[in-house]
């Protein structure tokens, strides 16, 4: 019998440097310029996430939902998100990502944009939830 898992990790993520680069060299879809958040649910309860993207200039776009079930990893690319609406290519922004269940973020660019590619990867910012305005309704703040 496997014991049971709360989960690892915070509530709510912050990914402050966000850009998806708007030229690709290399075959598509494998070399197509993205950012991507790549979300681990170590726990035993699927994972409801929101995704709320910020902008410069704009009011903010989502939130975005996503599942990830329990004891998986799980990889969107920012690019494909598309409900409500698309992120647009070439524009700077931040995320905010919150969940129902302790999950680990972290945010991954590829930019394709020259035959040298440039891969980066960093943690997001784990966020204390009472220290973020507007907290969603019907997500814990525990």
């Amino acid at each position: 019998m496997r014991p049971r898992s709360a989960g690892v990790g915070a509530t709510t993520w912050v990914v402050a440097d966000g850009y998806i680069p708007p030229r690709s060299s290399g075959p598509e879809p494998e070399m197509t310029s993205h950012d991507s958040i790549c979300m681990l649910n170590a726990g035993d309860t699927g994972a409801r996430v929101l995704v709320r993207v910020y902008f410069t200039d704009r009011e903010p776009a989502g939130p975005f939902v996503l599942s990830i079930p329990a004891r998986r990893a799980f990889h969107q690319r920012i690019n494909d998100l598309h409900d409500p609406e698309r992120i647009p290519v070439g524009t700077d922004y931040c995320l905010v990502v919150t969940s129902d269940v302790p999950i680990v973020v972290q945010h991954t660019r590829l930019d394709s944009r020259q035959e040298a590619n440039a891969l980066m990867s960093t943690i997001a910012f784990p966020v204390s939830p009472q220290e973020l305005p507007g907290f969603p309704p019907g997500l814990s703040r525990g």
